[in-house]
This record gives C-alpha cells, structure tokens and sequence, in this order.
C-alpha cells in the first residue's frame, strides 16, 4: 500500500447531512475485509472442536497454528511464546497474579534450600508502574495493594516528556519487586516509552540481585496502542511479556500474551484451570473464528506495517496544522512533548475557552466522531484527564482535551471536514453562529 493511500473508508456514507468522520481508532478500530473473510472461512470450515482428529477439527487447530506463528511474526518472537487470550485485560490480569505466585513460591522454594535466610524471606511482591497505564494494569495493582497482597509504586511521569523517566523507575526498585510494567505507548498523548532502556537496565541489575539471593525483576509492557501504528519488536524491546490486542489493529476483540520462553525462562501461572488448552495456560475449547481473525489482522500489520505509519503521521501532521491555522494561539497541543517520540496517530489538544470543554464540543459536532479521552473513562463527567494532569497539562486546558486518533483510511479531505466541524461547534458554543 502506498504511503498516501486510504484502502477503506470507514465512515457513515448517507446524505451530506449524516456523513461522519470516526477519529477514534485509539479506541477501537473496524475489521479490515481480509480479517472478516478469514474469520467467515473459519465458522464455516472450522467449525470443529481444535483437539478432535476429524477434519473440521484438525482445520481449526491448523488455523490457530497459523494464527500463532502471524503473531509471532509481526512482534519478532517464538511461536511456542504466544498463548491467546480472551483480550488485553485478561492478559495484563495474568501476568501480575502469575508474579504474585511467582515471588511467593520463589521464596518458599529459597526457604527450603538455602543455607541462609531469604532477603526477602516473608516479605509481600512489589510491582513498579508508572502513573498513566490503562486501568487494566492499575486497578489490579490498586486492588493486590488494597488486600494487602502485594506492595506497589506508581512512578509519575515527566512533565518535561510526558514519560516515565528509567531513572525514576530504577529508584523505586526495592528488594522485594518482581515486575516493572510500564506500557508501551499511552493511548490518549501517544507518547512512547522507553521500554529497551528499562529493560536492558533491569537485566544488568538482575545479574547483580540473583547473585545476592535476591527475585529477578521481569519487565511487561503493555503493547495494546503500538501494535499497527510503528514496528514493534520483542528482541528490541528486551521485555519479559507484552499484551496484544487485536482490536487495536483492525482485528477481532481477542487479545494474545507473549512470554519469552514461556514456563523455561520466564513463569506463567494461569488463573484458570479446564481442559488444558494453550499449554494448560489458558484453558478452554479455543474460539477458533476470532483467532483466525486475529492472526489475518497480525499478517496484514507485518506486510504493511510502514506503510500504515507513513500514512497515519502525514494525516496527523495535516491535522495538527490545520487546526493550528484556524485556531491559531489558541490551542494548545496537549500531546506534543520536545524531544518525546510519539505514536504517528494521535493527536491529543484543547481549544482554550472557557465553554469550551472537550464534551461540549463533541457534542456539538454534527461530523466528527471522537472522544475526549480513554473510552474506558467515558463516565468521569467534565473531569479532565488523570493522563493530562499527570503530563503537567493545567486543569482548565485538559478539561477542554480532545482525543482525535487518525486511522489507516483517514484523508485529508477528512481533516478538512472534521476541522471545520469543530470551527462551525465552536463557533455555536460562544454565541457566534
């Protein structure tokens, strides 16, 4: 696919006066057409339970074995890593109860052996996060930390560059943490994290810790809003487990788990237990039509990957140009931080105003389709965002935020039409038109 081009258009084609924009591919993205007929062929020739040896059966399990090795591809890694999941929630839901067994049995295992007496010996799991991943990864962490279950440290971002700085993580290691998970990509700025860096200070630290009796630290990222948008790449990123979420990259809602050396090197304890599908990981008769999806969605990304990008940060870049002409010194582009890489489809800003908040506007808009934020804080009211605030964003502007996520059929015909979409809501909220 060229750079410029736009496959499909995903928008509501009716009369003029219906016709939508959707900018809100950081929420959810449409299946592409090759994904839908991969997903039709499997309901229709697949329909066999994936261990029985009949052929509708054995055509499933080669789907999911397709499915597994396009995931593996696309990120780099083994497919003998890759489990699949139920979706990105359930996936970063495994990995931090996995690390609570895994400290604990560690422990007792160390208890029992050694000739001295744990460092840790006794001592609750500590996890380090930052204070803008997804509420998948911090209300698990709130709730271990509620029931006493575990210890955790939320580091806060920059206000400088809206990233967890390594330094700061490396701080707030003790000797008791087991995990660091830090997400890849923030899904309202689009700011990316230094996760190889992380990781690669964390395996030099490791060396020093398992020398001393002390718990290896393992890095997850959560990869849910880089995956389709820019390369992403287990061996690059050094990390120990990475969530994939399909529907974040024209895929099915179903999600996979990498884990590098999956139960040899790196432990996977499963929070479910049946008929022991996925290695006994991740039981239950496999969804045969949404894997195969998945992994149609999976080869889609590593064939066309760079393309996608190109395409999606020339439609941003217009984005955000336009709008600095027509609304000129006052908006403030939330999601731009100097030197700070970001990912090549967001574009997260505020027009300052005092009627001006970021619902308000939305609900004046008769084209486009957005979101002020993370779908998933849809009912927080007119309170800004916790990750603007976090990022150092003032409260009068983050409550005036608007979150456009250009996708890879969006055009600049499209920019122009949300634009003046949003001059025209504007123009009504302050008593002009």
């Amino acid at each position: 696919m060229e750079a410029g081009a736009a496959p499909r258009r995903d928008r509501l084609e009716k009369s003029a006066p219906d016709w939508k924009v959707y900018m809100d591919y950081n929420a959810t993205t449409p299946l592409e057409p090759e994904v839908i007929l991969a997903m039709t062929e499997a309901m229709q020739e697949a329909w066999g339970n994936p261990s029985s040896p009949y052929p509708a059966g054995r055509k499933a399990k080669d789907i999911i074995n397709t499915a597994r090795e396009n995931l593996a591809k696309m990120i780099g890694g083994k497919s003998q890593d890759i489990i699949f999941t139920s979706g990105g929630t359930e996936a970063n839901n495994l990995v931090i109860h996995s690390m609570v067994k895994y400290f604990h049995e560690n422990q007792t295992s160390k208890g029992d052996t050694a000739e001295h007496h744990s460092p840790v010996q006794g001592a609750k799991p500590h996890f380090i996060t930052c204070t803008v991943e997804h509420d998948s990864i911090r209300l698990p962490l709130e709730h271990l930390a509620e029931e006493q279950v575990a210890v955790v440290t939320f580091v806060p971002v920059s206000k400088v560059n809206g990233q967890a700085e390594v330094d700061d993580i490396l701080a707030a290691i003790r000797p008791t943490t087991c995990l660091v998970t830090i997400m890849l990509a923030n899904n309202e700025t689009g700011v990316i994290m230094a996760v190889p860096e992380i990781s690669r200070r964390i395996k030099a630290l490791n060396q020093k810790r398992v020398a001393s009796g002390l718990p290896r630290i393992l890095v997850h990222t959560d990869a849910a809003q880089a995956l389709g948008k820019r390369r992403v790449d287990v061996q690059d990123l050094g990390v120990d487990f990475l969530t994939i979420v399909g529907h974040k990259f024209y895929g099915p809602r179903i999600g996979a788990l990498y884990i590098r050396g999956l139960g040899e090197l790196t432990p996977l304890y499963p929070m479910l237990f049946g008929g022991g599908q996925e290695w006994n990981y991740r039981p239950g008769t496999e969804n045969t039509p949404m894997i195969a999806g998945l992994g149609k969605a999976a080869e889609l990304v590593t064939q066309n990957c760079e393309a996608y990008e190109a395409h999606m940060k020339d439609i941003r870049d217009y984005l955000e140009e336009r709008l600095k002409t027509e609304f000129d010194k006052r908006i403030h582009l939330n999601s731009q931080f100097p030197g700070t890489e970001r990912l090549p489809n967001t574009c997260n800003f505020s027009i300052r105003g005092p009627q001006l908040q970021g619902r308000l506007v939305l609900a004046q808009c008769r084209t486009l389709l957005a979101s002020v934020g993370a779908a998933c804080h849809s009912d927080h009211g007119d309170q800004p965002s916790p990750v603007l605030l976090s990022c150092g964003i003032p409260f009068d502007v983050a409550r005036n935020a608007l979150r456009l996520s250009v996708g890879r059929s969006t055009t600049r015909a499209d920019v122009d039409l949300v634009v003046r979409d949003l001059k025209q809501a504007v123009a009504r909220l302050e008593g002009q038109a």
